[in-house]
């Protein structure tokens, strides 16, 4: 009788009944019959295993474990260090607009003060425009009053 299975093909043996073996060790590459799979695996059941390999497996396997797990123990790491600088900056955030506000507040008020004090820096500029004449004018006077001085210094030398 001969059973074929999409994975596995299985033969059959003159052995009774009570002997037969498990479909994974009648069908193992180390056993010599046929399998549709080409996997050199070291492992067969019920047979005994080297020492030395089964602690440099298990050694692997624990190394492999701590490596994954430091792997996302990093991973994890990495995250609540970006958490906390997204606070961080939230926060500063939050600050740098409450003096922005404030900021803006003062802006107002500067505002409001220097449209209160526009009358008065407009009296000053005509106070200046004012003064500007005045002075043009004290010119022109000093420079007649020297003319006059000097033709009076001239009749005044005339006359003697």
């Amino acid at each position: 009788m001969a059973s074929a299975d999409s994975t596995q093909v299985v033969e059959t043996t003159d052995k009774p009944a009570d002997t037969a073996k498990s479909p994974s060790v009648e069908c193992s590459p180390k056993k010599g019959l046929a399998t549709l799979s080409t996997s050199t695996s070291s492992y067969e059941p019920l047979e005994t295993h080297d020492p030395t390999l089964n602690r440099l497996a298990v050694t692997m396997f624990q190394k492999v474990h701590e490596y994954l797990q430091m792997e996302l123990t990093s991973s994890e790491s990495e995250y609540q260090l970006l958490e906390q600088m997204n606070t961080v900056t939230a926060a500063k955030y939050r600050d740098l607009t409450q003096v922005a506000a404030n900021v803006g507040k003062g802006i107002i008020d500067l505002n409001e003060k220097f449209q209160g004090l526009q009358v008065y820096l407009e009296q000053i500029d005509q106070i200046e425009d004012n003064i500007s004449k005045l002075e043009h004018a004290a010119y022109k006077l000093d420079a007649y009053t020297v003319r006059l001085e000097n033709k009076f210094k001239t009749l005044t030398a005339e006359k003697r």
